[in-house]
């Protein structure tokens, strides 16, 4: 799992940042995704530090 370190909303979801290495990395959702991940967009987008984002498995989530 990556620490979220920016988001911004995008046409039909959600662009989440999160550092890989010396660089940053882009992880899309869409609305329907985050739905089913049980994911509040708004607060996503609101609070991104408070998520963090696997994206090899494409899920995010609410740190513990």
């Amino acid at each position: 799992m990556k620490d979220i370190v920016a988001t911004r909303k995008m046409e039909n979801g959600v662009a989440v940042y999160y550092p890989e290495g010396n660089d940053t990395k882009l992880e899309s959702f869409n609305y329907s995704e985050l739905i089913d991940l049980k994911i509040n967009a708004l607060d996503l987008l609101e609070n991104p530090k408070a998520y963090q984002v696997d994206p090899q498995n494409h899920r995010i989530v609410m740190k513990k």
